[in-house]
Parts: structure tokens; sequence; C-alpha cells
């Protein structure tokens, strides 16, 4: 196995007397994607930016590149690109503007420069709007940008935070193909997102983060696997009657969760469960039959309240 490109053990950050990251261990293989999730609070912004340098560690151990962020924080950050989950674009230049501005921060050559351009604008499927000003883009367009602003110094290792939070579906997809197709080029990436179809499409591992630790690791596939069934039959009763249908539903899943207005019944077989439900004259208005998914997951490890 190659050396991790980032290694976690015991990694830890207080605020005060606040734990916000509370001794994980978890490490990063060069070429794969990797996500972070939970919901807010959970630490995964104190990770990032642990993993980023930009916050000192307070227990622990860390290494980027094989490198100690306290010593070698400015190694590691001419190695990394980083996309924000704000879009901190200069509205008034151009396209290829902001991308020159930012190679300049890297210290690049100007050819260099204007080589990386052109490349990146076709990556970023942006050729006809290189002399565009950037408040004239689209909100696709402008993500877009600036994940191929992230790119112009060749990274090891890209870290996008919410990468299409706001975007509508058509521009979250031309985005995933855009990240797809930087994974295969060989880029690692670490992803932090609320959106759990958008990390069963991108990362080969991730972490469910609650709470400041680690509830949970693995392959979307494996966590599905391990937390979840096969198979979710949702069923909707009339107004007042959902307590009377969970007890009358006890026993027939391998797990049965009441909701508000619905209750959710996990199962391998659905078949055979709404076979059973109907032989003993369960009444329902609507029923939904799905397969489990790594929403599912994260709701059962982290809950369902709401944090703000």
């Amino acid at each position: 196995m190659p050396q991790p490109l980032v290694e976690a053990r015991g990694l830890t950050k207080r605020f005060g007397d606040f734990v916000a990251v509370d001794a994980i261990d978890f490490e990063i293989r060069p070429g794969e994607a990797f996500g972070f999730l939970g919901p807010n609070g959970a630490g995964k912004t104190s990770t990032m930016k642990m993993i980023t340098t930009v916050s000192p560690i307070s227990d622990g151990h860390l290494t980027v590149f094989g490198l100690e962020p306290t010593v070698d924080g400015a190694t590691i950050r001419s190695r990394l690109g980083v996309v924000p989950q704000e879009n901190n674009l200069d509205e008034e230049l151009t396209v290829a503007e902001n991308l020159y501005i930012y190679g300049r921060f890297h210290d690049l050559p100007k050819a260099t420069i204007r080589t990386r351009i052109d490349e990146l604008l076709a990556f970023a499927q942006l050729e006809e709007k290189r002399d565009a000003k950037v408040e004239a883009l689209s909100g696709g367009m402008k993500r877009r940008l600036v994940i191929a602003r992230a790119l112009i110094n060749e990274p090891s290792l890209v870290i996008l935070d919410e990468p299409t939070t706001g975007l509508d579906p058509q521009a979250r997809h031309v985005l995933w193909d855009r990240l797809y197709r930087l994974k295969q080029e060989g880029a690692t990436l670490i992803i932090t997102t609320h959106y759990m179809d958008e990390a069963e499409q991108l990362c080969d591992r991730l972490v469910v983060m609650d709470q400041g630790k680690i509830v949970a690791e693995g392959s979307p596939v494996e966590l599905i696997q391990s937390y979840s069934t096969r198979e979710v039959v949702e069923l909707r009763f009339a107004p007042g009657e959902v307590a009377a249908g969970v007890e009358r539903l006890d026993g027939m899943a391998k797990r049965i969760e009441a909701l508000a207005d619905r209750v959710l019944l996990y199962t391998d077989n659905s078949d055979a469960l709404i076979e059973h439900i109907h032989e003993a004259g369960i009444h329902f208005e609507q029923r939904l039959t799905r397969r489990s998914s790594l929403e599912d997951v994260f709701l059962h490890l982290t809950g369902r309240r709401l944090i703000d």
C-alpha cells in the first residue's frame, strides 16, 4: 500500500472547553476521493482547517504529504488546491484574469500560467467565457471556475468544501463529471458535502462524523450494507393514524422508524413485507418502495434532529 497522503491519529481540536474534533483517526490514500459527512457542528470544518494548516491542532498527530503542518505549513499549502464553500472570485475581472492572478499568488512563471489557463478553461468547459466578466456567469459556471482556479498550481491534493451547494441539478451533474474526470487523472480529493447522492457518486471512502467523533467509516456500499437494509418501504398514513400503524407493523421489518407523516420499514425483501402487510389488513394512503441509500445510513447514525 502506498504511504497515506494525509494521516491523523488522535487528532483533536479544542476551542476553550469545547471539543470540536475529538481524537479521530483516519488516513487518505493517493488517488482516492475521500468524503467527510456530518451534520452542522460535527467537526468537519475544523478538521479541514487543520489539514489545510490554517488552524493548529490541539492534540494528536497529523501529517500531510508526510510533513508536519506546524513545521511545514507553507510547503503543504503550496501543494494544495482548496475550493471554498463560497465563490470568492473577483467579480470585476474576467475569467482568465481570475486564473492569472491566482497563478501569480503561487509564483508560477507567466508562460506556465498562460498554458495552465488554456488547459483549465478546457477542463471546466469555460473556453468561450475566457474574456467574460465573472459577474455575468451563471452559478454553475462560477463554481467550475473556482475549481479550475484551485488547480492552477497542479496540486497533489484538492479539498472541496460543499462543492455543489446552491446549484440546480443540471449544474451539479456537470460538476460531478468534472470532478470524476479529475479523479481519473490521478488527483486525490477530499470532499465535504450535505448531499448524500453526491457522496455516493464521488467518494471511494468516507467517514461520518457526529459531535466531533467518527461514528462510521467505509465505502458508500459498505456503509449501506453495515448500517441499513437492501430496501426501504415507506408507508404514509392518514393524519393521526401513524402511531396505530406502527403498533400493528411491529415485528414485520428489521427496523421501523416512525416520522411525523410516514413510517419507514427497513427490509431485505420488500415484496414479502408488502404481502405480509396486506394479509394483516393494514390500510395506508400511499406506499413507496426504494433501495436503501447513504442518506438512510447518515440519518440512522446522526439522528434527524435539526442543527443550526
